[in-house]
């Protein structure tokens, strides 16, 4: 059957069930429109009634799918937060390689980060929540490069005594840089994490450093309660906080002004 033979209570009948339910409500339920079909010309008026309430998909917008309005909402965000995720969790993976300029591993994976932020909507603080959750992730990766590595030792290392060795000398920049390092009692010679001191007065003799039995990070010369990092801690948990409230704060506004909509669209009423 064509949408031309199709009886009123056919066309009555493939209405959304909210729908039948706004027409009977406003006096056009299925008797009046029998009657309005039985008049001259009366079934095209019938179908233009039902067209108005008849679920019609939105159209699509930069950073759509295809799929529902709700899908089409949360899917960039879920992207962006997703790369922004996969970018911090790689750029501290590879500090155990790269130490601290496991940054440029961040710097590299950012750029993902910034296509999957332009794929977002700007419309209702949409915009502002782009660069917040951006932001976040920048501050993630700085404070992770240079802050996991002390997080690890506080969490798995292990205290022992070290001997001061014969320290590493580098020209960096046209000056020449003193990188203390210390003998374990393996035997092995480690540079240390960071040259809290100037060490080379002190060869041959006994200190104290926090080792990663594991030997994933450079010891820390010193004791547990030297390393510090508490307030790069609370900065990367206030950031990550962040990275997960931004996209979901859009989500929630993007997807409340939008079901107001359908709900107005559908009873014939204009959405506030």
């Amino acid at each position: 059957m064509n949408e031309e033979e199709a009886s009123v209570d056919d066309l009555f009948a493939r209405l959304p069930e909210d729908g039948r339910r706004t027409l009977e409500q406003i006096g056009m339920g299925l008797p009046e429109l029998r009657r309005m079909a039985a008049r001259d010309g009366g079934m095209r008026q019938v179908r233009r009634v039902l067209s108005e309430f008849t679920t019609e998909p939105d159209p699509r917008r930069p950073g759509d799918d295809e799929g529902p309005a709700e899908r089409a909402d949360v899917r960039p965000w879920a992207l962006l937060l997703a790369a922004a995720v996969a970018g911090v969790v790689l750029t501290e993976l590879s500090t155990l390689a790269l130490h601290e300029t496991a940054l440029l591993v961040g710097a590299v994976l950012g750029a993902g980060v910034l296509f999957a932020a332009f794929r977002t909507r700007e419309s209702r603080g949409g915009l502002a929540l782009r660069w917040i959750t951006v932001a976040a992730y920048v501050v993630l990766v700085i404070v992770g490069s240079f802050g996991t590595q002390q997080w690890y030792l506080r969490l798995r290392g292990v205290e022992q005594p070290v001997t001061i060795a014969e320290p590493l000398h580098q020209w960096t920049h046209g000056t020449r840089e003193t990188y203390c390092r210390v003998r374990l009692r393996d035997g092995s010679v480690r540079q240390v994490l960071g040259n809290r001191e100037d060490c080379a007065d002190r060869v041959g003799l006994k200190d104290r450093a926090v080792v990663d039995t594991a030997d994933h990070y450079r010891p820390f010369l010193g004791t547990k309660a030297d390393i510090g990092g508490a307030p790069g801690g609370i900065v990367a948990l206030g950031a990550t906080a962040v990275l997960i409230l931004a996209p979901a704060s859009a989500v929630a506004l993007g997807l409340g002004p939008r079901a107001k909509r359908h709900r107005g669209e559908r009873t014939g009423g204009v959405a506030a």
